[in-house]
């Protein structure tokens, strides 16, 4: 099978392209609206760029009127967001972030979501979130259908116990993050194996504690 992408819809394609490329982590994205209230919103049109600098992007689509949701708003007026993973705790409320609600009420409360205060940027983190990056718009790019914004990452707060610093690993083992699969199926990440020859001679827990 063949498909020519100039021949098909915007819609047909979002829909192959969403269902193929997956899973995708999901950015669970905290902003301050104008009026202060507190805004959540997922997208799994993110990933990160890169390390010097650190970066991470996150692609929100437009309305149908070609206006701004209410994170991308958000964002053009401050610079500034905070980017959360969600496990499997906390999946279902972060789905429910993704309802439409009124600018001036916040997804956070809406949901049963909690709010810690941020070290360097004004939106707050969640701290139900296993992990937390605060971002400082870096640069922003433009398509008809979508506003696409790189940040950089200020500061990371994560979950007790979840890194060990001295290594600098992450404890693969206790960290159970979620992705966005086809339509709106999500999948977990506990199925995990290695593909390193010498993997065969450690435990699965060395191994992947070893990542």
């Amino acid at each position: 099978m063949e498909i020519d992408f100039d021949a098909i819809t915007e819609y047909q394609r979002y829909k192959l392209m969403a269902s193929l490329i997956v899973p995708r982590p999901i950015a669970l994205v905290t902003t301050l609206g104008a009026d202060g209230t507190a805004n959540a919103a997922p997208f799994s049109m993110f990933n990160m760029l890169g390390e010097e600098p650190p970066i991470v992007m996150i692609s929100i689509n437009r309305l149908g009127d070609g206006g701004l949701k209410d994170t991308a708003a958000n964002i053009v007026r401050t610079g500034e967001f905070v980017v959360h993973l969600s496990d499997e705790a906390m999946a279902e409320k972060m789905h429910r972030c993704g309802e439409r609600l009124p600018p001036d009420v916040s997804e956070l409360a809406h949901v049963g979501l909690t709010t810690a205060p941020s070290t360097q940027v004004a939106p707050p983190r969640i701290a139900e979130a296993p992990v937390a990056f605060e971002c400082r718009l870096w640069e922003t790019l433009e398509t008809a259908s979508r506003q696409i914004f790189i940040g950089r990452v200020l500061r990371l707060h994560a979950r007790d116990g979840l890194i060990d610093t001295e290594r600098w690993r992450v404890r693969l083992q206790q960290y159970f993050p979620v992705g966005r699969f086809g339509a709106s199926f999500y999948v977990t990440t506990r199925d995990r194996f290695s593909l390193e020859q010498e993997a065969g001679t450690l435990t699965a827990s060395t191994a992947i504690d070893e990542m």
